[in-house]
């Protein structure tokens, strides 16, 4: 297995990834929207391959932190998908890793997820509402422990508290619901 950055000529692979892991087209064209949205620049794409065949990719936009008086570089991790047929092959796990990796090259600070409680975790993800961040869209109570966030820079969590602001593509009720 080997992961790399998208490009525009992948865009089917991508959207074929994400029909197929989900089963409907709703995520890939969120996907499409993401990556076309000027709002969610810049962003990082990232494709599993196993024997030159795409089997996962991962995305992460850019978000703002509203309600406080300094910049810090944060995005949203949204969606990731791996092939039916290759899943539980800890591909997932790799493109988190890789891109949280990326990252903090990168100097992103914060990353951010509505995701699986019992999956995110295991990649250092913990409750972001505890925390002082608010979802874009209020998170059910029985749902709050899917509102997460990451720290790719030390210390940086206990000194804030804010709302994250995500990309437009994004912006609907509809995604914020786990």
């Amino acid at each position: 297995m080997y992961i790399r950055e998208s490009k525009n000529e992948d865009i089917e692979d991508i959207i074929h990834i994400h029909t197929v892991a989900f089963g409907n087209d709703k995520e890939a064209e969120l996907v499409v929207n993401l990556l076309n949205d000027q709002s969610a620049q810049p962003s990082l794409s990232l494709l599993a391959f196993v024997d030159d065949l795409a089997v996962g990719h991962i995305l992460f936009t850019r978000c703002y932190l509203s309600g406080i008086n300094q910049a810090v570089s944060s995005v949203l991790l949204a969606p990731l998908a791996v092939i039916t047929s290759h899943q539980k092959q800890g591909i997932g796990g790799h493109l988190i890793r890789q891109g949280l990796d990326t990252l903090k090259d990168r100097k992103t600070e914060l990353v951010f997820v509505l995701g699986h409680p019992n999956y995110y975790p295991r990649y250092g993800f913990s409750s972001a509402g505890c925390q002082g961040f608010q979802a874009p869209y209020p998170i059910p109570e029985q749902h709050a422990d899917a509102w997460m966030v990451q720290s790719l820079v030390p210390g940086i969590i206990n000194s804030l508290e804010a709302k994250v602001v995500c990309a437009d593509a994004l912006d609907r009720p509809e995604y914020w619901r786990e």
